[in-house]
């Protein structure tokens, strides 16, 4: 048996409540896209009649699936309940359960509006200390908070998501929106962990333990484990429903000790760069956004802006604005590549290799022009080496390209006429 004993400590060491229940970037992105973009389908989902329907079973299948404690009989574990409870702020009233599935360590939160009904799977107070039961319950009452919360738009996104996933004609990004943001549900609820206690350890122990089994598991060792792993590799997830426990424990120990700073790093365990079959909504919401910029940059010069290629790049956007180009000292676009993986940054040299190749009476001019925004936004090897595979250019001709460039596009912008071929 592990020893109940709790931390020492005070309230005012524990994280603010408020700081915990703040939107993670990626959940906010989401939902505003969901009521933007998808505003019939975000009403029907907001509806009351959708949330009773959804709520309508599940007190009569807890009663057929698990053992109710009753408080009478349990009341030291209604009281640790209560006890967090009122430290996250929560008051609907609670209802505790043991499932009937005697395999494994777990717990879970079946929703139902304004009530708690809180499920224990295997020997969980048997095998957890009385901070690490806190850790836990912490983490589950916190997925009620955040169904809650704000109208219920998380739990409307989540039910959106679910049933945009599962449809017939449900595409890559459905599934990757829906896969990230139940891994980002998963950290964010870890984190409730330090409205508890503001060490990180006991819901470290707490994760270790319910996936292992191990009564004696240690929190500070699996930490060594977790900075092992990212010490030798950049790191993500590969996670489902939820990250690997080595990145959730890494997640912790970066909120406990950073706070709100730790999202950046947060971000990167869980998403990683960008790459072009694993974009979410957002994410192709981010890249056609990306794309829009590239076009309306390359296109700033007067020069360029032929019949040929202007109606090339309405090929991508019927819409797109020509007349305030983004300026070539604005340091924005290159920044946002910071975060885009290979298979993306291939798609942004194409999109510039089409521009350089459409309007044929420009000779090789375009091609410089851009070679030049390539270099700028971090691209110019790899622009120059697909110019070099698809257009069948000699490594002396490319090395000729790179050397006189700047020369070409300066007499070109003096006014000058297009140069023959390089």
């Amino acid at each position: 048996m592990t020893e109940n004993r709790p931390l020492a400590e005070s309230p005012g060491d524990r994280m603010d409540v408020s700081a915990i229940l703040e939107p993670l970037p990626y959940h906010t992105a989401l939902v505003d896209y969901l009521k933007t973009r998808e505003a019939e389908l975000w009403k029907w989902f907001s509806s009351t009649t959708f949330l009773d329907e959804y709520a309508a079973n599940i007190r009569l299948e807890l009663l057929k699936s698990c053992y109710r404690f009753d408080p009478a009989d349990h009341a030291d574990l209604y009281a640790l309940v209560a006890d967090v409870q009122g430290r996250l702020g929560l008051t609907a009233p609670v209802t505790l359960y043991q499932s009937q599935i005697a395999t494994g360590m777990n717990a879970s939160l079946c929703y139902v509006p304004r009530e708690i009904h809180l499920v224990l799977q295997g020997p969980i107070r048997a095998t957890l200390s009385i901070d690490e039961q806190r850790a836990l319950i912490a983490h589950e009452l916190t997925h009620h908070l955040l169904w809650e919360r704000q109208d219920g738009e998380l739990l409307v996104a989540d039910q959106m998501l679910n049933a945009m996933a599962n449809h017939s004609r449900a595409e890559p990004s459905h599934l990757e929106s829906l896969r990230l943001f139940g891994l980002y549900l998963e950290v964010h609820c870890d984190r409730a962990a330090l409205a508890v206690s503001p060490d990180p350890l006991a819901a470290i122990g707490s994760l270790i333990k319910v996936e292992t089994g191990l009564i004696d598991a240690q929190p500070e060792s699996y930490l060594k484990q977790s900075d092992e792993i990212f010490g030798q590799a950049e790191v993500k997830t590969e996670g489902i429903t939820h990250p690997e426990s080595f990145i959730r424990a890494r997640a912790l120990k970066l909120w406990a000790d950073r706070g709100s700073r730790a999202a950046a790093e947060i971000t990167r365990m869980i998403e990683g760069p960008a790459e072009l079959g694993r974009l979410t909504l957002v994410g192709q919401q981010r890249m056609a956004d990306l794309t829009r910029r590239v076009l309306q940059r390359f296109l700033t010069p007067r020069w360029l802006r032929t019949d040929p290629l202007l109606a090339h790049a309405r090929l991508f956007f019927t819409d797109i604005e020509l007349e305030k180009p983004i300026p070539a000292e604005d340091r924005a676009l290159a920044d946002d590549l910071e975060g885009v993986g290979e298979s993306l940054r291939k798609y942004l040299c194409y999109v510039l290799l089409d521009l350089a190749t459409v309007d044929r009476s420009l000779e090789q001019a375009p091609l410089a022009a851009a070679l030049r925004l390539a270099e700028e936004l971090g691209l110019g090897e790899m622009f120059l080496g697909q110019a070099g595979e698809e257009l069948d250019l000699a490594k002396r001709s490319l090395a000729r390209l790179k050397k006189e460039s700047a020369t070409i596009l300066a007499r070109l912008e003096a006014g000058a006429t297009p140069p023959a071929e390089v």
